[in-house]
């Protein structure tokens, strides 16, 4: 027997009217999506909600224009049930340029950030760490504002699922993690995916857990009413379980044979929107009025897909559109007097932070131990004790550390997070690449991305293969991300500044050698363009190009090859991406010959790009082959001798410079 709908003393029959419309609005759009996408009117990938309309209904029902949701690859019914208009979303899905994202992101990555959503996305359980982020930026505000995270169950297999449960818990942060359990993660039973129930994860992770049944509206917005209002008022986060179904395949054109029919003529006899209106009538609407509710809901449909049709494709020439944002003109200051106060590189990133956080109510800092214990370098001592909340110690989990830093940057905040080792890049890596780098873009620029990304590297004290690397270049290679690499205490102050007012992205990377080198300190106002390298020594036979710690043994080799009447003049890159193309062909133009020496390995290295543009664009200024000096292609060795003869110095920076002024 199939049960019938709970009560609803609490609703009125216009709320349980305004229900019914939702759940007609997102059925009768998946259902125009799915003869769109039959007739090859969408492209791409599609996958739809038919059968869990109530479940997205409910979850947004008690939520506010400033709430903030974050979706799944099934985001549709999630989009509409918070308020998105059809018309955009038919435009999305079908490619055009007044899509909801210009075209950018399609049926897998609509977003709409000024409506709090934060974005449909590719990735399972991506979206539950940037929800904490939207829901860290409420709590920092005190807005009352909260966040509503949707996932799958497939979703409590991923370790970005956890980090960010317990991230939540240890913050008691203002977010419902909201699941949809239809029952399969793609084509498997959930039963085969989890020994563990949702609730007992649940449980593990300290929070309250409720489960609903996710077919019934009002029993979902019931629960969810009750659980928003105890996030608003600072109760902390929740998670929620809604059982229902999706009715068609995971992707439309999914063959479906692993489901049984019976199971689905099981469910679909469920039908979330037909049992509703056996509530309604129950309440007293009559039939005429629910014909004429849907009667309603189709027309608009129907225009939205007319009007859709008529519009225009993305013009080819906006292709570069929205991948980084227009960033502040800045005029390169003057270095600091040779005779200024000195100070270290250590200091420069604690000063640094600490005028963004004066000077910018919308900075805070995050990361492992970097409050209490001032981080691991002690970089960041005494900023807790001055400005509080907002330089916050997080859980060893850098994958919600970095969606921490989406979230709060989609929200309008501009965080400061930490990575602890560069070589730690690999465990949070889709947070950087497919959330930060991309979201911006994706979202035909609407998503907001003021972040930066502290973190640092260094080899030559014996730290092993993991503790290590110079990975600049995995990052240079990502779209939408801005990488800066300092070598000096005062570019280390100018730099930081510059990358946390900075509209985009930047990884900001340190060279821990660098830590307690002394140099000039600058006026408190020194901020430095980001993406414009400096010459540090003029030279007329051959250009050294460089960055970071491998700046000073080339300027050490420089000397060197000047006592044997060799003139060398060696450019600081200061920014890897984006890359100074224009101060690099400049210098190659003077000298004739190149010569790129960074940390990192030799193989696919930021040296090879910089070679193959300086041999593109500069070839018949060269009188001599590109050379390129780096660390051999193997892990960072841990014995002192083989990490030596790995690790590239000023001697192999001289006998490279000695062979391009032989030839």
């Amino acid at each position: 027997m199939t049960p019938g709908p709970s009560p609803t003393p609490d609703f009125t029959l216009a709320d349980l009217l305004e229900m019914h419309r939702r759940m007609l609005l997102i059925r009768g759009f998946e259902e125009r999506v799915a003869a769109l996408y039959r007739d090859g009117e969408v492209p791409g990938f599609v996958h739809l909600s038919i059968g869990q309309e109530a479940a997205a209904v409910g979850a947004c029902w008690p939520l506010r224009p400033a709430d903030v949701i974050t979706s799944t690859h099934r985001g549709h019914g999630h989009c509409l049930a918070k308020g998105l208009d059809p018309l955009g979303m038919f435009a999305e899905l079908m490619a055009r340029a007044q899509g909801t994202n210009r075209g950018r992101g399609g049926s897998m990555h609509i977003a709409d950030p000024a409506l709090g959503i934060f974005g449909a996305n590719g990735i399972v359980a991506a979206g539950l760490p940037i929800a904490v982020g939207a829901a860290t930026a409420a709590q920092l505000r005190a807005d009352g504002s909260v966040a509503v995270a949707f996932f799958g169950d497939g979703a409590p297999a991923q370790g970005a699922f956890h980090e960010a449960l317990n991230l939540a818990a240890v913050w008691r942060l203002p977010v419902i993690f909201f699941c949809e359990n239809n029952g399969y993660a793609e084509f498997s039973p959930a039963a085969t995916q989890h020994v563990a129930a949702l609730g007992q994860r649940a449980a593990g992770e300290g929070l309250p857990y409720v489960a609903v049944d996710g077919n019934d509206v009002a029993a979902t917005a019931t629960i969810m009413e009750g659980l928003v209002a105890n996030a608003r008022a600072g109760g902390g986060p929740a998670v929620v379980e809604a059982a229902t179904y999706r009715w068609h395949g995971h992707y439309e054109g999914d063959p479906q044979r692993y489901r049984p029919p019976e199971e689905v003529e099981a469910w679909e006899a469920r039908d979330p929107i037909r049992s509703h209106e056996d509530r309604l009538r129950a309440a007293g609407a009559g039939a005429d009025q629910l014909k004429a509710l849907e009667a309603a809901v189709g027309a608009a449909l129907d225009g939205a897909v007319s009007a859709a049709r008529q519009l225009p494709g993305p013009a080819v020439d906006t292709l570069t559109d929205f991948v980084v944002r227009d960033r502040p003109t800045r005029p390169e200051p003057l270095p600091p007097p040779e005779d200024a106060p000195a100070f270290r590189t250590m200091d420069a990133v604690r000063t640094a932070l600490e005028a963004e956080l004066s000077g910018d109510d919308r900075v805070f800092v995050a990361g492992i131990d970097v409050g209490a214990g001032g981080n691991v370098f002690g970089l960041t001592r005494g900023l807790a004790d001055r400005f509080g909340d907002r330089v916050r110690d997080t859980p060893i989990s850098e994958t919600a550390v970095m969606g921490l830093a989406v979230g709060a940057a989609m929200a309008g905040m501009r965080p400061v997070v930490e990575l602890m080792y560069l070589d730690f890049l690999g465990v949070c890596f889709d947070q950087l690449l497919n959330q930060a780098a991309k979201l911006p873009f994706m979202t035909g620029g609407a998503a907001e991305m003021a972040l930066t990304v502290r973190t640092q590297f260094g080899a030559g004290r014996s730290s092993g293969s993991q503790h290590s690397q110079s990975l600049e270049a995995l990052l240079a290679h990502i779209p939408g991300l801005s990488v800066v690499m300092p070598s000096t205490p005062a570019d280390t102050y100018g730099l930081l500044r510059a990358a946390i007012q900075d509209p985009n992205p930047v990884v900001f990377i340190e060279n821990r050698l660098l830590y307690g080198m002394k140099g000039p300190q600058p006026p408190p106002d020194h901020i430095l363009p980001i993406g414009k390298a400096t010459v540090v020594r003029p030279g007329t036979d051959v250009t050294v190009v460089s960055v970071s710690r491998m700046v000073h043994e080339a300027m050490v080799a420089a000397g060197q090859a000047a006592e044997e009447g060799v003139s060398v003049e060696v450019v600081d890159l200061r920014t890897v991406a984006p890359l100074d193309v224009a101060t690099i062909l400049d210098s190659v133009r003077r000298t004739g010959r190149l010569l790129i020496a960074h940390e990192a390995v030799v193989p696919f290295g930021i040296g090879a790009e910089i070679a193959a543009t300086v041999a593109r664009e500069a070839f018949w200024d060269l009188d001599a082959p590109i050379e390129r000096v780096g660390a051999a292609a193997t892990p960072p060795p841990y014995a002192p001798d083989l990490e030596r003869a790995w690790l590239p110095d000023r001697h192999d920076i001289a006998e490279a410079l000695r062979r391009l002024a032989a030839v």
